[in-house]
């Protein structure tokens, strides 16, 4: 589709939205010097390595050496393809984009993706309209009032409800001609058991849209009003919807959890709503599943502490046990609440209010301790009981990875404990071994199953090589990027005829064809680029600055050059059988000529190390 979008609006769209207020969106940004710096999205980190320039518009990761501009950044951050995140951006901008008329040829390629957001907005003012016009929405309206939800909070979540029929939803698609097969795709309808047709998936329920954080609706929840089974219906996953990548209500709460730096997290739809209408609004839900480590890495942009609100039952110690290593790991602060009795958030704070809350939750135990805490509680402090507790809190120990802190708490708990430390660390080592096993298999099992899926060997990482030449070809593409004086000198020595590495004279002649300069610098040629290796490549030499001039400079181009007097043969001879291929005569004879003065250069240099010797 990127061809239906004109360059000029791509342009425009690049240059109009600013890099560091987009991905400040999704990440804790910080002033340093001349650019900003923050904790990497892309991977679990403790110390900032993650970095914007707001001059070149671009972004670079020195841990993961991930990089790109405004569109592969959204394009790596929400799964978005490069039209989607340019039509994102454009909205954003409030620029108008094209849209011409499509052949059917150009609406099938229109990708899967943006059909299925397509789709579910449609879904979504479906829903809405349902609930907040005509007659079929009132008992649900009645149903969301009586539980205390404003006017405000149900249009501002564009709540919904769908209707008690079989082919509501199915019907209203239909007449926006979108296909079955996609709205199932959707996972909003579902095939009949005999194959003779479908029905919708959601019927006679409040219905919750899931946004990701482009504010695109990829999923929705949907509650019964009565004591039906299940209460709770989710999407299925879909190629836009994971549940273990989504936290419903971040969208929401990211301003506020920017300002208080704590992210509340809860069970269930109406909990998150309760808390946000109460003035909570750094408050976000878990969708049916535990939480993730892709959950926590979607948090930490906004947040250094997360606090997680629990009924109080095992389920909830459980939750708590499973993200304890989690946690640690992507360096967030993490406290548990247990509510009192018979309560959850929704229930607690109509009840106590907003301010009872805030002060339970000022008391929230770092969730370590909660844990050691319950599961004395729960044991008691006997022999057996010390056994057992030692016995709960292994697996919630060998899950963190940082090794200091993995030593404090097991220090914490031998003293809880009165049992030697060392002995706590000798189990604990021992549990760290099955867990280790355990990933072992499971990553073999999916290894196996993708590959069978793929029908395939699995792919072999290429390793790019740290020779000095290829050192030295990394410095002169880094020059053409932040130096684009010293191009005329690397064009008229013929530099990229010396290059060995196929990416860096793929990136040299891409600068050698489009100079950066102050005004489109290396964003622009990002946006040329369709693989990510080379954007990440252009990000990280572009973003390192230096010092050039044009003496030093023609040191490192000298140095290349003569660095091996057989690097220019060898790269004639691979041009050469280019050529032939392509039977392009005139350009072998050229090569030819080029090729025996260089071995010639090359004999008179051999002979006179041998004299020298």
């Amino acid at each position: 589709m990127a061809n239906f979008i004109p360059e000029d609006k791509i342009e425009e769209v690049k240059n109009a939205a600013d890099i560091v207020e987009v991905v400040s969106e999704y990440v804790l940004l910080k002033k340093t010097g001349r650019n900003y710096s923050g904790l990497c999205p892309f991977h679990s980190e403790k110390t900032p390595s993650f970095t914007v320039s707001p001059e070149k518009q671009i972004f670079h990761c020195f841990g993961c050496n991930t990089g790109g501009n405004v569109f592969s950044f959204l394009m790596k951050q929400d799964g978005l393809s490069f039209p989607e995140s340019v039509r994102f951006l454009a909205r954003r901008c409030g620029i108008d984009l094209p849209r011409p008329e499509m052949s059917g040829k150009m609406r099938q390629q229109l990708s899967e993706r943006e059909q299925l957001f397509k789709i579910n907005r449609y879904a979504l003012e479906f829903f809405h309209a349902k609930l907040v016009s005509g007659s079929q929405g009132k008992q649900a309206m009645a149903y969301l009032k009586q539980r205390g939800f404003s006017r405000k909070i149900i249009d501002g979540f564009q709540l919904g409800y769908a209707p008690d029929a079989w082919d509501g939803l199915l019907n209203y698609l239909r007449h926006k001609r979108v296909p079955e097969g996609m709205i199932e795709k959707a996972g909003l309808i579902i095939s009949r058991k005999d194959k003779n047709g479908y029905y919708d998936r959601f019927r006679n329920r409040i219905i919750f849209p899931i946004l990701n954080m482009s504010r695109q609706t990829i999923g929705f929840g949907g509650r019964v009003m009565d004591d039906a089974l299940p209460k709770y219906l989710n999407s299925p996953e879909t190629p836009v919807y994971n549940k273990r990548r989504v936290l419903y209500g971040l969208i929401a709460a990211k301003n506020k959890c920017r300002e208080d730096g704590t992210l509340y997290i809860v069970e269930g739809y109406f909990d998150q709503l309760a808390l946000y209408q109460k003035g909570i609004e750094n408050t976000a839900a878990t969708l049916g599943t535990a939480l993730t480590d892709e959950h926590i890495h979607l948090m930490k942009g906004f947040v250094k502490r997360a606090v997680l609100i629990f009924d109080s039952d095992e389920a909830g110690i459980k939750a708590s046990e499973r993200s304890v290593g989690l946690f640690v790991k992507e360096g967030v602060e993490a406290h548990v609440v247990m509510l009192p009795k018979g309560h959850d958030p929704d229930t607690f704070v109509a009840k106590f209010g907003p301010k009872a809350f805030s002060e339970l939750a000022g008391n929230a135990m770092e969730v370590m301790s909660f844990l050691m805490h319950t599961a004395e509680k729960r044991h008691g402090l006997t022999v057996s009981g010390k056994l057992a507790i030692l016995e709960d809190l292994l697996r919630p120990l060998a899950s963190i990875t940082d090794v200091s802190a993995r030593q404090l708490y097991i220090k914490e708990l031998s003293e809880r404990l009165g049992i030697d430390e060392k002995a706590v660390l000798e189990k604990v080592r021992e549990t760290i071994g099955v867990l280790a096993k355990e990933h072992q298999i499971q990553a073999r099992r999916a290894e196996r199953f993708s590959q069978a899926a793929e029908g395939m060997p699995p792919k072999q990482t290429q390793v790019r090589e740290s020779r000095q030449e290829n050192r030295l070809e990394q410095q002169i593409v880094a020059m053409m990027l932040q130096y684009p004086e010293i191009l005329p000198e690397i064009d008229k020595s013929n530099v990229l005829a010396y290059f060995m590495d196929n990416t860096l004279l793929f990136l040299g002649q891409l600068i050698m064809d489009h100079p950066p300069d102050m005004e489109k610098g290396v964003s622009n040629l990002m946006s040329m680029v369709d693989d990510a290796e080379k954007r990440n490549i252009l990000a990280s030499l572009s973003i390192k600055e230096e010092m050039w001039n044009q003496r030093d400079c023609r040191k490192i181009i000298s140095k290349l050059i003569n660095h091996s007097p057989k690097r220019h043969e060898i790269s004639l001879k691979a041009q050469i059988s280019a050529a032939e291929r392509e039977n392009n005569q005139e350009l072998v004879i050229k090569l030819l000529g080029e090729l025996q003065k260089i071995t010639v250069l090359n004999r008179k240099q051999m002979n006179a190390v041998l004299r020298e010797q």
